[in-house]
């Protein structure tokens, strides 16, 4: 029987084709993981492009729901005093403050409502109501005629009493008579309504932020108020608002009328 002698450089020779077998599969093999982390690597590139175009919308969204008029509307992640503070320094209000009041608030005298709220006085917490012109043609169903609106909204104090004949008369002098006496009969607007047209419930009807741009009148007596700074609701029942009395003129552009007595 004959055996075949291996000579040193047929087994160097098979060595070495082993040996590079090796270092190709090794190459091979991490060309292929270069290849998953670079595809590793395009992936989470996109889905940080797709988080950042989400959030980006979301803030969009954020934005724009602050600046509509009704703050009831705005995005659920923005609370009525986020959104009213912003809308406020957007018209260059910088003088405000904005207080929670316990449940059982409109049940404390004046006194204690003056104090809870660091008021300058009882004459300085002021409530805004809803007014419904009842005798309004029925061309007139919204608040696009300044002069002459389906609703308007009175700034007075709790310590007064409204004087709707007031509004009235100076309604019809404001449309230099033009318009019959007859077609003005300002009356409280039903809850119901108020609500609607505000967006506000009962006890937190704010003239910020409406969800209709209701045209609004401020009694003189508040003008006159020293210091400047009122009190009124700011658009949830437990939630006021206070606010320097100029800067809320500048703003809000009320008619100025005496609608009360004491």
């Amino acid at each position: 029987m004959m055996t075949l002698a291996v000579t040193p450089s047929t087994h160097f020779s098979q060595m070495f084709n082993k040996c590079s077998q090796r270092f190709n599969w090794k190459v091979q093999k991490m060309d292929a993981l270069a290849e998953l982390e670079r595809i590793q690597t395009r992936l989470l590139h996109r889905i940080l492009d797709l988080e950042l175009s989400c959030l980006s919308q979301d803030i969009s969204r954020s934005l724009s729901s602050s600046s509509e008029p009704a703050v009831a509307d705005a995005d659920a992640s923005i609370t009525t005093e986020g959104g009213l503070s912003a809308i406020l320094r957007a018209n260059s209000v910088r003088n405000f403050l904005f207080k929670r009041v316990p449940s059982d608030y409109y049940e404390w005298t004046l006194e204690a409502r003056r104090d809870v709220l660091g008021a300058a006085s009882i004459y300085h917490l002021c409530k805004s109501i809803v007014l419904v012109n009842t005798q309004a043609p029925p061309s007139v169903t919204d608040c696009s005629d300044r002069n002459y609106s389906k609703y308007y909204v009175v700034v007075v104090q709790y310590t007064a009493r409204f004087n709707a004949e007031t509004v009235k008369n100076f309604l019809y002098t404001l449309n230099n008579g033009k318009i019959s006496k007859k077609k003005f009969n300002m009356r409280l607007a039903p809850e119901e309504t108020s609500a609607k047209v505000t967006g506000y419930e009962h006890n937190g009807v704010t003239c910020i932020g409406m969800k209709t741009d209701i045209p609004v009148i401020l009694d003189e007596a508040i003008v006159k108020l020293e210091p400047d700074f009122f009190w009124l609701g700011g658009g949830e029942i437990d939630l006021k608002l206070g606010i320097k009395t100029s800067e809320f003129i500048d703003y809000v552009k009320p008619f100025i009328i005496n609608c009360s007595g004491s």
